[in-house]
């Protein structure tokens, strides 16, 4: 027996019970909590001197061999509108899309999925990366990091 759920949001989320009679064993009977979570996001604040390079890691707390399965892309929030930098495939080379002008020839997917910026430039200060790792259509996982140049 399965319990199949479409369009599934939070208000999903409780306990579900399931139980039926089967011929000469009786009732059996099971539950399940079921937690439905929003778009996980991690926020960070990184300090780099301006001429060094900047290394942001993905998801902190997530194994590089986890991240290498699933899809996932780098963006920059430029005048409060995202521009895609980075977009990598599982077993596929990164793709770079950043047409910015600003971005162009400085940005590198390093070890680990991190995003590397070199040089950094004082245009850079206050600008928020962020990584999204798509696991599932309807699951991503996000970590935005806040460049900050001294």
């Amino acid at each position: 027996w399965a319990l199949h759920l479409k369009n599934v949001t939070i208000s999903l989320s409780g306990k579900y019970d399931c139980s039926f009679s089967a011929y000469s064993y009786g009732t059996k009977a099971a539950k399940i909590q079921l937690t439905v979570k929003a778009e996980e996001e991690q926020h960070y604040l990184k300090k780099v001197w301006l001429n060094q390079t900047l290394e942001i890691p993905c998801l902190k707390d997530t194994a590089s061999e986890n991240l290498s399965t699933y899809p996932l892309k780098w963006l920059v929030d430029e005048n409060g509108r995202e521009e895609e930098l980075v977009t990598k495939e599982p077993s596929c080379p990164a793709l770079y899309r950043n047409s910015s002008a600003l971005y162009r020839q400085r940005v590198f997917l390093g070890l680990n999925n991190a995003l590397k910026i070199f040089p950094t430039k004082i245009t850079d200060d206050s600008r928020v990366f962020s990584c999204h790792v798509l696991y599932h259509p309807e699951r991503v996982q996000k970590s935005s990091t806040t460049e900050s140049i001294w």
